[in-house]
């Protein structure tokens, strides 16, 4: 699997070539249309929302943690000193008047996607645009696929990260267990060789998503990153028919393990509200 960097994109190719085989792909320019491309920067953020709060609590003061010192955080974070990662804030929530500057929200790329309509948007099935805040080295705890097998669109609009992905059929590899199928035992950035043999199989691939690029993960690929630099990035997620067969699994999984009355609730809506997306398609 090779990660491409594309430019000038059509809709069409980009399903053909992307969507629909299962690909990752990195769009040098799909957030030319947001008018938040090139203006989200540290001062921007301490100057506009210096106040709103991070679904991140700060461990000492038992508080979430406020724009102004995410991005302070963010921009002193060092290998010696590192500022938390990730620091996200949930904009639908939090920071709504910012969805104006994101618009339209599917770059003309992400489309159909469920997850934006109100039946969807209701039963809180991972529809959530998260703001990203890190610091150089920061790492995302663990390699993991995305709950509910939704695909990933993650827009990188201040800094460098680094991603690394793996192509399907590493799960043994990656010592995912069945009482956790999502996130992998090994630390990728340092493995164990001992404690997990099987990793030497794995092929990782690693590359830089820079300020303006979209990466657009599908739905099951194992992933996880690191900020090189103070980094800003706005992800949303996507379900259509291509996932939602194991989207519904999933939800089926998840839910039984608190009760099965419930799990046959959640299922029977997450149904329904699948079925009138696709009929709305066909119309």
């Amino acid at each position: 699997m090779e990660i491409q960097r594309k430019s000038n994109l059509s809709y069409q190719e980009f399903m053909d070539e992307h969507h629909n085989p299962g690909i990752p792909v990195i769009l040098t320019d799909a957030t030319k249309v947001w008018k938040a491309n090139g203006l989200f920067t540290p001062d921007w953020f301490r100057e506009n929302y210096p106040e709103k709060e991070s679904d991140v609590i700060n461990k000492e003061t038992g508080k979430p943690y406020r724009m102004k010192e995410v991005m302070d955080l963010a921009e002193h974070s060092s290998e010696e000193k590192l500022a938390p990662y990730p620091l996200t804030f949930n904009i639908s929530k939090e920071i709504p008047e910012m969805l104006d500057l994101m618009l339209p929200l599917n770059l003309g790329y992400a489309k159909p996607n469920w997850l934006e309509s109100s039946s969807f948007k209701r039963g809180n099935w991972g529809g959530i645009i998260e703001l990203f805040v890190g610091g150089p080295g920061g790492k995302f705890p663990y390699v993991h696929k995305d709950y509910y097998h939704l695909s990933a669109w993650i827009n990188q609009l201040y800094g460098e990260k680094m991603f690394t992905v793996f192509p399907r059929g590493q799960e043994k590899f990656l010592y995912a267990t069945e009482k956790n199928q999502w996130r992998s035992e090994v630390n990728v950035f340092n493995p164990d060789l001992e404690k997990h043999p099987e990793f030497k199989h794995a092929t990782p691939i690693s590359f830089k998503v820079s300020a303006g690029e979209t990466l657009y993960i599908p739905f099951g690929i194992w992933h996880t990153a690191h900020s090189l630099s103070p980094t800003i990035s706005v992800a949303f997620d996507q379900l259509n028919s291509k996932n939602f067969p194991l989207f519904m699994n999933d939800v089926w999984n998840f839910k039984k393990e608190g009760s099965k009355v419930k799990a046959v609730a959640a299922y029977l809506y997450a149904l329904a509200s699948g079925m009138g997306c696709r009929l709305k398609e066909n119309i």
